[in-house]
């Protein structure tokens, strides 16, 4: 992908519609559109609904709690009002708050669907370690002031891999009818000051990206032993756990789709990261016999064959 690319301005298009977004979810109570404050999803089906001059709404590829930042985020919506894919993209940022941006659109089969299509997300939880807290970028990262090691906190995680019960570590609210969930990798590296916890599952319950960062956290700064992480896996109780690391500490980099829908390719974020050279998609998917857990709402018989990530 190249980021200079032109816009098509010729040729309007209606249809099934993906935007590629990015947010920072300071100041929103998360993606979900609600009735008692400001949600992403509101912000960018307003937005959209101007350029359309109907009402849009849109279906996202993974809802971020409040707080929480997305450097990838999937979306699309049905529309037959027809637009260039430069009015989709341009003429929606103009009408978005500062802290939304669509980097990209594009005309999809009826048979994508934002999050039903979805075989893997990941998520980049990243901590400042250092004794002083930030004046730069304090609501983009968790600052921990004692020394993390984060050699340790790896070792803890690799425990996780693999397809568990993660009662452990989701939040008493969560609402999935099953708490069992793939994880492909989780990799827990150094950059200078910067401790980052990168993810990738089928999919993650409530809160449990956060609630694996706080036990890796108690484990990096020797709180914890590196056995605590398996040993909360397998005992099933979240109340037993370390408490849930902050929200604005996490970051949604990407989500997969069967290569043959052709969305843009981008540097995995955050922008601090992309130097890191990982464009999205580029790893492969570990084979599994996990059975994809039908979403709420989902249409039945939506994919050809049980979705196995």
């Amino acid at each position: 992908m190249s980021f200079f690319t032109r816009l098509d301005e010729n040729e309007r298009v209606s249809g099934r519609i993906a935007l590629g977004l990015e947010y920072r979810g300071t100041a929103y109570q998360g993606w979900q559109r609600l009735n008692h404050g400001p949600s992403l999803q509101a912000s960018l089906e307003a937005a959209l609904s101007r350029i359309a001059q109907s009402p849009i709404e849109v279906m996202c590829s993974g809802r971020t709690d409040s707080g929480v930042h997305a450097t990838r985020q999937i979306v699309h919506f049905d529309t037959t009002s027809a637009r260039t894919l430069k009015a989709w993209v341009m003429g929606t940022n103009v009408n978005l708050p500062r802290d939304m941006s669509v980097r990209w659109a594009r005309v999809m089969p009826h048979d994508f669907h934002a999050r039903f299509s979805s075989l893997a997300r990941r998520y980049r939880y990243v901590i400042l370690n250092q004794p002083m807290p930030p004046a730069l970028d304090a609501e983009h990262m968790t600052w921990h002031r004692h020394p993390l090691d984060e050699k340790r906190m790896h070792e803890a995680a690799q425990s996780l891999i693999g397809e568990h019960d993660f009662s452990g570590y989701r939040a008493a609210g969560c609402q999935s009818s099953t708490p069992w969930r793939h994880v492909h990798f989780v990799e827990v590296t150094r950059v200078g000051p910067l401790v980052v916890i990168d993810i990738q599952a089928n999919a993650f319950l409530h809160h449990m990206v956060r609630n694996i960062a706080g036990v890796l956290i108690a484990v990096g700064d020797g709180r914890r032993e590196v056995s605590r992480a398996r040993n909360l896996l397998e005992g099933r109780d979240r109340t037993l756990s370390e408490a849930t690391a902050p929200a604005h500490g996490l970051h949604f980099v990407d989500v997969y789709y069967d290569p043959r829908f052709e969305l843009p390719a981008e540097p995995l974020g955050p922008a601090g990261l992309y130097f890191s050279g990982e464009w999205t998609g580029q790893r492969t998917l570990p084979a599994s016999n996990y059975q994809r857990p039908v979403y709420r709402g989902e249409p039945a018989g939506h994919l050809s064959s049980p979705g196995r990530v």
